[in-house]
């Protein structure tokens, strides 16, 4: 099992080398802006003593305000994880960044996301429906779908 590492700590960490990127954080995860995901991210899988290398799973929430997207973050080196959450405020045109230049898993996972709650992933190499076919209307995992 991993140790999670403080959250609040990494915050403060990741707000020293990349000022403004942060939107907050608690016991349990670090919110990160959206238009830094993608940089937070390379930071904590290229810094020495995070090195976190392994994507456990990321998912799409919707909260009706705004769709989440959740990172949950490993280091094999280390044997300790981290949740990293953004948020898009924009329903109509939600995007991040891919991380899949960081880690290959996030391929399928950000297939899904973009499949079924229509986050947009800009710079996915193949970002297209895994699930439902091309031409379906919507997005079914939304709370206002249907």
């Amino acid at each position: 099992m991993t140790k999670a590492l403080n959250s609040k700590e990494v915050a403060a960490k990741i707000e020293g080398q990349l000022p403004g990127a942060i939107s907050g954080s608690d016991d349990s995860a670090i919110l990160v802006k959206s238009e830094f995901v993608l940089q937070v991210c390379r930071f904590l899988n290229k810094t020495e003593g995070y090195d976190f290398d392994y994507l456990v799973n990321l998912t799409g929430v919707d909260y009706l305000d705004y769709l989440e997207v959740v990172y949950h973050l490993a280091s094999l080196k280390h044997n300790h994880s981290l949740i990293v959450k953004t948020r898009c405020h924009n329903r109509d045109r939600a995007v991040v960044p891919s991380v899949v230049s960081l880690w290959q898993g996030a391929v399928f996972q950000e297939r899904e996301a973009y499949d079924l709650l229509g986050i947009w992933f800009e710079g996915h190499p193949n970002l297209k429906r895994i699930f439902l076919w091309e031409g379906f209307q919507g997005h079914p995992l939304r709370r206002d779908y249907l």
